[in-house]
């Protein structure tokens, strides 16, 4: 996410680097260099000469402190301005009304029926109760998609096949929804490869029968400043309420995330970060601007580990790890989980520092492959009792697998070490002694 733009701020940086103090000189050049970044993302001019302009004001009007470098100065200036850039703070969907009806708007292609999907999941997973209403009469299978999504995701859908007319979809859909008690109403619309009167006339008549709550504009971010001048069209027309940014995990350069709330004014409440319906994020400016200069962003890791990880389920796993009875089963549901928060590449990009040693380094999806295969060609024997593995049975393994032996033998090492850290850790005492016992690092 943004590597390009990140490689690009650091290099803009180093023109402070070993600088003493903060100059007229050497900020009017780092800020060459940061407006040339932003241009090279697809950040609109004006937004991209305003901010570098405030940042310049703000860094020359600052004391820097003997403690802190000139650069590492700018860096917070940088980082609160993105933040404000992007909107300052995040932004609720407000789900008072009951049913909220929730609006989806964009072109073709933006990944509207998908959103719709996980936003249904999203809500869910809050307690929520959706309904998604299959409105793009015109798509070929979107009305299928939607369906497949909904089984998908465990969330009804209310769908039409036999008729044209998206705003008595729309309205059959909302009467269906409250007869069912659904407290929040997806309606999915059409969408166009281009914008056109018709599709303006459509969404706006939609949206005059419907009456949402909510009007979300789907746009994909790896279409730069297209996306936001998209966005004002659909804006001026519609007034959106929100602005979700779609595929931010492929080859984005960030241009929309950082152009679209200065032009149109108007919060970017969502952002999908991969294929997966878990991987819908609410947006956090703060956290975006620290992803961006590279600092990582800690606290959504952490959050999305929770949403996966059942504390029910992990007081159990404690048991077993402190009587040594982790299993293959234990691990292999922990490997499900993990993949369940999103693209590896975008998770190590989560931690400080990490994301810029892994910039050119492919990280697949399919990481858990070979080590998924060797566990499920186990026999639930085998995944409950791994030290009951030797030798006849590696082989066994390694060939209904489709691996080499050494890589069964490496992975069960690899299991019984892992074993070994996590009981010394389970038991407080035991870890304790462990660290005093560590070696003491040289003094410098």
């Amino acid at each position: 996410m943004f590597e390009n733009l990140q490689d690009k701020l650091d290099r803009a940086f180093k023109v402070l680097k070993g600088q003493g103090s903060i100059t007229e000189i050497n900020v009017a050049e780092t800020m060459k260099e940061i407006r040339k970044a932003l241009l090279d993302a697809d950040v609109n001019y004006k937004t991209a000469k305003s901010f570098t302009d405030q940042v310049k004001e703000k860094a020359l009007g600052a004391n820097v402190l003997t403690s802190i470098s000139p650069g590492q100065l700018l860096t917070k200036i940088m980082n609160d301005e993105l933040a404000a850039l992007m909107g300052g703070e995040a932004t609720e969907l407000d789900l008072k009304n009951n049913p909220t009806i929730i609006l989806i708007a964009g072109l073709n292609g933006a990944g509207k029926t998908t959103f719709t999907g996980k936003l249904a999941l999203h809500l869910k997973s809050k307690g929520k109760k959706p309904l998604m209403v299959a409105g793009d009469v015109y798509r070929p299978a979107a009305v299928d998609q939607l369906q497949v999504l909904g089984e998908q995701v465990g969330v009804p859908v209310y769908a039409n096949k036999e008729s044209k007319d998206p705003v008595a979809i729309a309205l059959e859909g909302i009467a269906e929804g409250k007869k069912n008690n659904n407290n929040v109403i997806i309606v999915d619309t059409a969408g166009r490869l281009s914008i056109d009167e018709a599709l303006m006339n459509e969404i706006s008549e939609v949206k005059a029968q419907t009456k949402p709550h909510e009007i979300l504009f789907v746009v994909d971010s790896m279409t730069g400043q297209d996306a936001v001048n998209t966005a004002k069209v659909f804006n001026d027309r519609l007034d959106f309420t929100g602005v979700v940014l779609t595929k931010l995990d492929g080859d984005t350069r960030g241009g929309a995330a950082l152009s679209i709330k200065s032009v149109v004014d108007k919060p970017i409440k969502f952002i999908g970060t991969g294929e997966k319906m878990e991987a819908l994020d609410v947006f956090y400016p703060d956290r975006m601007a620290s992803r961006i200069l590279g600092m990582g962003d800690v606290v959504s890791l952490v959050e999305r580990a929770q949403q996966q990880f059942d504390e029910k389920q992990a007081a159990e796993l404690q048991k077993k790890i402190r009587k040594n009875k982790f299993d293959f089963n234990d691990f292999y549901g922990q490997i499900q989980q993990i993949k369940k928060m999103g693209n590896m590449k975008d998770l190590m990009g989560m931690i400080p520092g990490v994301g810029k040693m892994m910039k050119n380094v492919d990280i697949d999806d399919d990481a858990f492959k070979g080590v998924e295969s060797i566990i499920q060609s186990m026999t639930p024997f085998e995944r409950e009792n791994p030290d009951a593995i030797q030798q006849s049975r590696k082989l066994r393994i390694a060939k209904g697998s489709g691996n080499k032996l050494e890589d069964v033998t490496k992975l069960l090492k690899q299991f019984e070490d892992m074993r070994k850290v996590m009981k010394q850790f389970s038991n407080p005492a035991a870890a304790a002694k462990m660290m005093r016992n560590m070696p003491k690092m040289p003094q410098r």
